[in-house]
């Protein structure tokens, strides 16, 4: 039996979704779990640039056969690996059915992959997405966030209509203005796709998450003990 796989999607950028997936492998890694990191984002790259690491192998090494995972999967102080990827290059989107065995070639050996998907409903997101065993959609207040969380999960919908997404708002001005972000998409959901959209949880606006990101350190190192990182932490014992 292999690991879980777990997406982190989000149908725009800004979200912090990148940051999420890096702070919920450490949460659930606290938890005793062995866990991997995979960026799969195709377009912008940059979960080793928020973990100030210097990867000499990426995912692109994987794919082309040129190196296997052992080689490439970083170990973080943090307490999970990361599987690196690289900007620009379209690897995920160019190697076909390959890149879909990458989780469950992580999840050999991994309890929690979590794949931190690039933004948007392209054919590589949706493809990833559809293999989820757990789809994450990050979404924040903005009303363009909305808009884009929703057309990711009537795409979800369509390609895979027994997955079973969950909502993270993220960036919340307080956990009932999240709720009321739940609130709004699940209504959606319910209307128009015909089920709801269950909610992970709610992640609260925290000045200390940019202080984290500028050094490069995961917010549960550095800060562990403020709104979001308790936030985060409270999501990963939901997940269980």
């Amino acid at each position: 039996m292999t690991g879980r796989v777990i997406v982190v999607a989000s149908g725009k950028g800004g979200v912090g979704k990148t940051w999420f997936a890096i702070s919920l492998a450490q949460a659930l890694a606290l938890r005793g779990r062995r866990v991997a990191l995979l960026d799969a984002d195709t377009g912008l790259a940059n979960a080793d640039v928020q973990l100030g690491l210097a990867p000499k192998l990426d995912i692109g090494a994987v794919l082309s056969g040129k190196a296997t995972l052992a080689d490439v999967l970083l170990p973080h102080p943090a307490g999970f690996h990361l599987l690196p990827g690289r900007s620009g290059s379209g690897a995920l989107a160019d190697a076909g059915e390959h890149a879909l065995t990458l989780p469950r070639r992580l999840g050999e050996g991994f309890r929690d992959v979590v794949v931190d998907l690039g933004a948007g409903i392209g054919t590589a997101q949706r493809r990833m997405l559809a293999v989820a065993d757990l789809p994450l959609l990050i979404a924040t207040e903005e009303p363009t966030s909305l808009t884009d969380a929703y057309a990711v999960l009537k795409m979800l919908a369509a390609d895979a209509p027994t997955a079973a997404p969950r909502l993270v708002v993220n960036m919340a001005a307080s956990h009932g203005a999240g709720q009321h972000v739940h609130a709004t998409l699940d209504n959606a959901a319910r209307k128009f796709l015909g089920r709801g959209l269950p909610l992970a949880g709610v992640v609260r606006r925290d000045a200390k998450v940019r202080d984290a990101i500028r050094a490069q350190v995961p917010l549960l190192t550095r800060h562990p003990t403020t709104p979001a990182a308790a936030d985060v932490t409270a999501i990963a014992a939901r997940l269980g």
